[in-house]
């Protein structure tokens, strides 16, 4: 059963040059129009697919905060109306960009049941900031989760990024350092992946894009899980660390290959065994919620095998790994009958250990993650 809602807010006020996700600048662009169609689709999808009760609400973007305070109101309502984030304890995510977000804003989100904030400070280096496109700066950043303290947030949440243009080990380690000052629960860091249709594609097509090696990349994973670990941070996933009790139980229905709603445009669903991808353009997507009901573009039935490869793609994603008895419970038959060569395979690279009731990636593994996940594609 359902158990997650995902809901895409695609304007952002500038777009930053690593980014692929769907987006558009947000001038000019029909936003209280594209919110009330949200509104319908989230009343089509509960009526098509009656959820469990929710345990988690995630609002990614794009940058969900650049919306006004009367559009947020009005986006929340809808929310609160369809999926009843107050009915219950969950944790009710927003993302937002550091500078964005008054007061004002922060009491509707907290008064309207948001009761975690993702932050995309990515650099703590200004230099590096405006290379990667982003439009605020180190001093947005302790501005505004002072701000959302202060109304009373206690579970906040920063991305950071690695690997980026003209980095060195040592402006990582700065922002590592300064990250830790924030006193937050949660830190995501990922490594700059360069995406087709992007700035940066594009600039390293023309040989201008000058990025860190392999090896100094390396390092800086290498440095921030130790750095991590040093602070009281442990690692539960590649590229996520967290205080005790403060794990992203959103992200983990991804990870634990469990259904979810994908809401908006651009947006994906797992549910009733399907998933199901949604119209990217905003007039499109709203376009075939007038014909349809829905703004679905692709469906498609997840079999059985798809289903344990997945099990295996996104469980590895874990640092506790695969459990070998979820594994049996969920589709009745063993990890070893459907896997045992590419375990074996695995293990004898050094990149996956065994233990009494997990497989999980082994240190070494979790520099070559995508390269054991892959494995494990049939």
């Amino acid at each position: 059963m359902v158990q997650a809602a995902y809901l895409h807010i695609p304007f952002c006020e500038q777009i930053c040059h690593y980014c692929d996700f769907n987006k558009v600048f947000l001038k000019g662009q029909p936003v209280d129009e594209y919110l009330q169609y949200m509104d319908t689709e989230m009343k089509n999808t509960i009526e098509a697919y009656p959820p469990s009760i929710l345990k988690t609400i995630f609002v990614g973007g794009g940058t969900p905060t650049v919306l006004s305070v009367n559009q947020l109101e009005t986006f929340l309502f809808s929310i609160n109306k369809y999926l009843k984030p107050r009915s219950e304890k969950i944790e009710f995510t927003f993302e937002a960009n550091p500078g964005d977000l008054s007061e004002d804003k922060l009491k509707v989100l907290l008064d309207s049941g948001v009761n975690r904030i993702s932050f995309g400070v990515q650099t703590f280096d200004d230099e590096l900031l405006k290379t990667i496109g982003r439009t605020h700066r180190r001093e947005d950043v302790f501005h505004t989760l002072e701000l959302a303290k202060k109304v009373g947030f206690k579970n906040i949440s920063i991305d950071l990024m690695y690997a980026l243009p003209h980095q060195t080990i040592e402006s990582f380690q700065e922002s590592l350092d300064l990250a830790f000052t924030l006193d937050v629960e949660h830190v995501s860091a990922y490594s700059l992946i360069i995406e087709p249709k992007t700035v940066f594609y594009n600039l390293m097509r023309k040989g201008k894009l000058h990025l860190p090696s392999q090896e100094n990349e390396a390092k800086m994973y290498e440095v921030l899980m130790d750095k991590m670990e040093k602070h009281g941070f442990h690692q539960y996933e590649i590229s996520n660390f967290s205080k005790d009790g403060f794990e992203s139980l959103h992200n983990l229905t991804y990870w634990n290959n469990e259904e979810y709603y994908g809401i908006g445009a651009g947006a994906h669903s797992y549910v009733a065994g399907k998933r199901i991808s949604n119209a990217g353009p905003i007039k499109k997507y709203m376009t075939a919620i007038d014909e349809h009901g829905f703004p679905h573009v692709e469906t498609h039935k997840v079999t059985l095998q798809e289903k344990m490869e997945e099990e295996l793609f996104l469980g590895l994603r874990k640092t506790k790994g695969v459990s070998i008895a979820h594994f049996q419970e969920k589709f009745s038959v063993s990890i070893f009958d459907v896997f045992a060569s590419q375990i074996k395979e695995q293990k004898e690279n050094g990149l996956l250990e065994e233990t009494e009731d997990f497989i999980r990636l082994t240190h070494k593994g979790k520099f070559l993650g995508n390269d054991v996940f892959q494995a494990f594609l049939l």
